[in-house]
């Protein structure tokens, strides 16, 4: 993979201009100096917001004429593929997309990443307190941050208002656990199939036992399990977990067929209003609009949503919260011009605009009233009350665990293994990996 100047997706940006420099140097003019390059990889598929971003280009290389933003597309797969090469070839970029979480962790003891505290912290430490101290924590080990914070995202569940009223259920009176197994009841009763489950991919079911870990057990349970201490995964807050997750499987809640389907389908069966509910991510309404069959999914008046239910007797708070904590890794030879440029792509301006145009929830401290959707309003105003906001665990674990954490969510579900049985599973592959 080569980083070309302006690809043809980017629209050739700069290209006359440029070709204008080189024609002087060649006329002569040898006191004119190279723009220095600074080299963006990302995963964007939306062009709306891949326009967004170059519209931020275009402002900052006004500013620094000196500086050329070169942006490199590459598909997910591929991107989580190809990237360990990457980051040791010569054509590396200045920096990327991150999950955060233990990927994260394993790039920076590779040495490939640079510790961006000290630029956090200079001037003061003007632009740590750009960011929202959470978002800086999460990126965070042992005291040293490996990546620029970008935006925050929150799982909850999003049910089809219509449904529900056809069913005879009420989100606000799902108060805890209990009383969410008694609404799948009740609409699956009403002859509608209740979640739509996305288990072909695994890693959306891990949402649910994720979840019930950090109700039964709280954040004290998990941190001692990540880190090794007490009985690891195999508390019996964390094994409780997974006989909460069984109990749902035993309602067969999902669509038939979902142990096949991907998250796209899943999305399309809440969307085509073939399901009531969906646990996602906050860009839910708009993905399930993607999806389904008609391209135009359910209306948004017709989606509401809530927070993940507490656990009666659970150490875990209900304003706990789960969802992904992306960042910017900085490589380790990127420039000041790479760390100028993202303080200036993630300030409170910009965060601002690309929140008003949906395309996240920000970090940035004060750009938080950007956030216009009233959806994802909601999942701001619930982030804003976090008592801990938790990473997904299967990108917080790491690649190796966490793919086990995904095998033993849906084998739980699907009565095909017992929570204890699922617990040790993790915890071998959690102590293989120390």
């Amino acid at each position: 993979m080569t980083f070309r100047f302006k690809s043809a997706a980017f629209g050739g940006r700069r290209i006359a201009s440029m070709a204008a420099a080189a024609g002087m140097l060649l006329a002569g003019a040898g006191a004119a100096s190279a723009a220095t390059v600074v080299k963006w990889l990302h995963l964007e598929l939306d062009p709306k917001y891949v326009a967004a971003w170059e519209d931020i280009v275009k402002k900052y290389e006004a500013q620094h004429p000196d500086v050329d933003i070169q942006m490199q597309f590459l598909e997910n797969e591929a991107f989580k593929a190809k990237l360990p090469t990457l980051l040791q070839s010569d054509d590396v970029p200045d920096f990327f997309f991150s999950w955060g979480g233990g990927v994260l962790k394993q790039q920076s003891e590779t040495g490939a990443l640079q510790d961006v505290t000290p630029a956090l912290d200079a001037d003061g430490g003007k632009l740590r307190g750009a960011y929202s101290p959470a978002s800086v924590s999460g990126l965070t080990f042992e005291g040293k941050t490996w990546a620029i914070p970008y935006k925050v995202g929150l799982v909850s569940f999003f049910y089809n208002k219509e449904l529900f009223a056809k069913a005879g259920v009420k989100a606000e009176d799902i108060k805890n656990w209990a009383d969410f197994l008694g609404t799948v009841k009740k609409i699956k009763a009403a002859g509608i199939v209740p979640i739509a489950g996305g288990g072909g991919e695994k890693w959306p079911i891990h949402f649910y036992w994720s979840y019930l870990v950090m109700r039964e057990g709280g954040q004290k349970v998990f941190e001692a399990a990540k880190t090794g201490q007490g009985e690891g995964f195999l508390d019996p807050a964390i094994i409780k977990a997974g006989d909460d997750l069984a109990e749902l499987g035993k309602l067969e809640p999902f669509q038939p067929g979902y142990l096949g389907s991907t998250w796209p389908q899943a999305l399309g069966v809440f969307g085509d209003g073939k399901a009531a509910i969906i646990l996602g991510f906050e860009n839910t309404e708009a993905n399930q609009r993607k999806n389904a069959g008609d391209g135009k999914g359910l209306a948004p008046e017709n989606i509401g949503r809530f927070a993940f239910p507490a656990v009666d007797g659970g150490a875990g708070k209900p304003t706990d919260t789960l969802g992904g904590l992306n960042g910017w890794a900085v490589t380790k030879k990127a420039s000041k011009e790479a760390l100028d440029f993202l303080a200036f792509l993630t300030n409170a301006d910009n965060e601002r605009a690309m929140a008003k145009s949906g395309m996240l929830l920000p970090v940035a401290v004060g750009a938080g009233d950007g956030v216009t959707n009233p959806l994802l309003a909601e999942s701001a105003k619930q982030l804003a009350g976090s008592t801990w906001h938790q990473n997904y665990f299967d990108q917080d674990l790491g690649a190796a665990v966490g793919r086990v954490v995904n095998d033993v969510s849906v084998e739980i579900v699907s009565g095909q293994m017992n929570s204890k049985d699922g617990a040790q599973m993790i915890q071998d592959a959690f102590e293989l990996e120390q």
